[in-house]
């Protein structure tokens, strides 16, 4: 998180518009993967926030990898979000209005590894056996691919 990293040594805590990408990994079983972060507690989708002169595909295929030793082979997108349902104050303080890209991945390869500095654990979910503490952005995210697989 470089960029959002420099620009909070010059605004503080104070809101920021934060761009990035959301990775919904699902598996030949239909299973979600969630990430137990460690911010927060809280279970979510692998993702991040765009770096410049990073493409928002490039952003979801990077993140996926960080956060959980799996490269994509290939992503497709599924929706954008914003709004007041993507507001959200980390644990520290800091604010954000996230925009998100939301991508669904299929095809995959490698294997699952926690990346330790922000990921406690990695599950896949049947969707209809998701844990109760998904962290909030994350939340319109996977109840809109819910409806979407209707």
């Amino acid at each position: 998180m470089g960029y959002i990293m420099e620009l909070r040594k010059m605004v503080g805590s104070r809101p920021l518009l934060m761009v990035g990408a959301a990775v919904l990994v699902v598996n030949s079983k239909e299973n979600l993967l969630l990430q137990l972060r460690k911010d927060n507690g809280h279970w979510g989708l692998p993702g991040g926030s765009l770096e410049v002169m990073e493409s928002l595909e490039d952003t979801a295929s990077r993140e996926l990898l960080e956060e959980t030793g799996l490269s994509a082979k290939a992503l497709e997108l599924f929706e954008l979000f914003s709004g007041k349902e993507l507001h959200y104050i980390y644990p520290h303080g800091d604010e954000v209005y996230n925009v998100v890209a939301a991508f669904v991945c299929r095809a995959y390869e490698g294997e699952l590894t926690a990346q330790p500095e922000e990921v406690s654990s990695l599950r896949f979910f049947p969707l209809d056996a998701l844990p109760e503490q998904i962290s909030g952005p994350d939340l319109p995210v996977i109840k809109r691919f819910i409806e979407a697989r209707g």
